[in-house]
């Protein structure tokens, strides 16, 4: 659960309420799977993975979905962009399962499950499609309202005049390191107060004309929800969807 959604929590009188502060990341890298949502298959830049047979495949499968037999997996997965958030399904939990973990394993970070399986998108009415197959994964990068690209933030690294830049990790990952020239502000506490964000934020000013804000967390999952709280306050906020690792001052930024 994330900060705001305990806020909301807390607010309609549920009492026992839990934060992960360490978010979507250390939850997947714990080995839990995450499910997509019903929009985020049908509409969103993704990569959708059908692991039954071509047959099955052939006689009813999700729209856009590719198909690779868990049978070949193990020798087909590479041609998966390894940046792609990738969506796979099959009626056998199992090596749905075992597909998870083989992406996992390979460094694939955004891959999560159709809840039900095949079985689970009929039951709630997912649209089909059948006939010929696509064996072929057809996707390209696109960047969502708000997100820069690495090489824009890069500027604002070389540049403080060029951008603010907000770090929403815990205390505890900056602990190990941060961007020399970042803020830093943990979400959970960002989002508590938000009100106070511009005093407590050197440069921050509400609206278009204000500095820009460049945000990020260690994969970017954070940054956006960060994002979306600032935006929500006419903050002139944007944020990164990339790997940041630090060791003291030197950081690595993976797009």
């Amino acid at each position: 659960m994330s900060p705001k959604s305990a806020g909301q929590a807390v607010k309609a009188g549920y009492k026992n309420i839990k934060v992960m502060l360490a978010g979507e990341p250390a939850w997947i890298k714990a080995g839990y799977p995450t499910y997509a949502n019903y929009g985020f298959v049908c509409r969103g830049n993704n990569v959708i993975i059908d692991l039954r047979s071509a047959e099955k495949s052939t006689k009813a499968r999700i729209p856009r979905a590719v198909n690779m037999p868990f049978a070949d997996f193990d020798f087909t997965y590479e041609e998966i962009p390894i940046k792609a958030p990738v969506v796979l399904y099959s009626d056998n939990d199992k090596e749905t399962m075992a597909a998870l973990k083989i992406l996992q394993e390979e460094g694939y970070k955004n891959v999560s499950l159709i809840e039900g399986g095949f079985l689970g998108w009929k039951r709630v009415g997912g649209n089909l499609n059948n006939g010929p197959i696509d064996t072929e994964v057809h996707w390209q990068r696109k960047l969502k309202e708000g997100e820069i690209t690495l090489k824009d933030f890069k500027k604002a690294m070389k540049d403080p005049n060029y951008a603010i830049i907000l770090d929403v990790r815990t205390r505890d990952e900056v602990k190990a390191g941060k961007l020399p020239m970042s803020q830093h502000i943990p979400l959970d506490e960002l989002c508590k107060d938000m009100d106070r964000f511009s005093t407590k934020i050197v440069g921050a000013k509400v609206g278009e004309d204000g500095k820009k804000i460049y945000i990020h967390c260690t994969t970017g999952s954070r940054a956006e929800m960060a994002y979306k709280e600032l935006k929500k306050r006419d903050f002139n906020a944007f944020y990164l969807i990339a790997d940041v690792e630090c060791d003291g001052s030197d950081c690595t930024i993976e797009d």
